[in-house]
């Protein structure tokens, strides 16, 4: 089976790989690819520019353009930026069209025939034989989106509302499977914070993600010209601080959901002592990028000139004290 001839590489990517020239001010420490194909997903997500529905840029997946490029020029490449300890990840992100499970299976294994540098794939949920033949071809992780904390939004901006394929319990199902195939902690799912869940509903689904073996990864709700959302606007930052605080103390099992207080759906009580909160706040690995090991995703959420939503390196002591201050008021 021959991988397709092209593929999408991320701008921040393809300048690490030496594909184009370009300054960035953070490095991604993971390669982020993209299958490519003519015309968009199949899917209709509200919030994506290569839904079918979005009038927006092909070449776009959130705020970050993806031009493309020959695909065994990149992985060559990414191999090589794996060996200078560049990179430490490849993560390969997925459209949903008829024969993305073999394009999918070519290019796992044509970046293993390269280098042992560990893959993701991200993409639309699959069967278990389908997960199966990805693990066989080399994939490390596998990470199915989610994106909604409640089933009601899922289906407004994922599913029937927006005419898309996807269901609630289908992905759930899916992810289960993906447990099955890949193993506990080596699962992904990411949540989109700002479609219009309340920080209570957001929670509990990091939870019971969690609860399933399931890692889930945050992301900030990002308005992009030309999709179904582009009117709406991203979440305060002061909630989105309170969600990944949440996020990292479960994660890490300091603290659980049942554990911690909400008011009208807004949390008001982490479940751990001020001064354990005021020593995992001082730490600020809780605001930094959540997902794969490995991966940073710089600015995927945000303008360079912030605010940052998802620190793509360690918060320095000025932006921490910043932080800080949220909690204090």
């Amino acid at each position: 089976m021959e991988p397709p001839e092209k593929i999408r590489v991320s701008i921040g990517t393809a300048i690490v790989l030496g594909l184009t020239r370009g300054r960035i001010d953070a490095e991604p420490t993971t390669a982020y690819l993209l299958t490519y194909r003519e015309g968009k997903c199949q899917a209709a997500c509200a919030f994506c520019p290569q839904s079918r529905r979005s009038s927006g840029r092909a070449d776009m997946l959130s705020r970050v353009t993806w031009p493309v490029f020959s695909t065994r020029e990149a992985i060559r490449r990414a191999s090589e930026a794996f060996r200078l300890g560049k990179i430490v990840r490849v993560c390969i992100q997925a459209l949903n069209y008829p024969s993305v499970v073999d394009d999918l299976t070519a290019l796992a294994r044509l970046v293993k025939e390269h280098s042992d540098v560990p893959v993701s794939i991200s993409c639309q949920p699959l069967s278990r034989s389908d997960l199966r033949r990805l693990f066989d071809a080399g994939v490390q992780r596998v990470g199915i989106s989610l994106d909604a904390a409640t089933k009601e939004i899922f289906d407004r901006v994922k599913g029937s509302g927006v005419g898309g394929p996807y269901t609630w319990s289908g992905h759930f199902k899916a992810l289960k499977e993906a447990v099955r195939v890949f193993g506990e902690g080596n699962v992904t799912t990411h949540l989109i914070a700002g479609l219009g869940e309340t920080e209570e509903e957001f929670v509990k689904t990091i939870q019971i993600c969690v609860d399933m073996g399931v890692y889930p990864a945050l992301f900030a709700f990002t308005p992009i010209p030309g999709t179904l959302l582009s009117g709406n606007p991203p979440p305060s930052l002061a909630s989105y601080r309170k969600l990944q605080l949440a996020h990292y103390l479960i994660t890490k099992r300091m603290s659980r959901y049942r554990d911690m207080k909400f008011r009208n759906g807004c949390l008001v009580d982490f479940g751990i002592s001020d001064e354990q909160l005021k020593a995992v706040i001082r730490r600020g690995e809780p605001f930094m990028t959540s997902g794969c090991p490995g991966c940073n995703r710089p600015y995927y959420n945000e303008k360079p000139g912030g605010p940052l939503y998802n620190f793509p390196r360690r918060p320095t002591s000025d932006e921490i004290a910043r932080i800080e201050k949220i909690f204090m008021s």
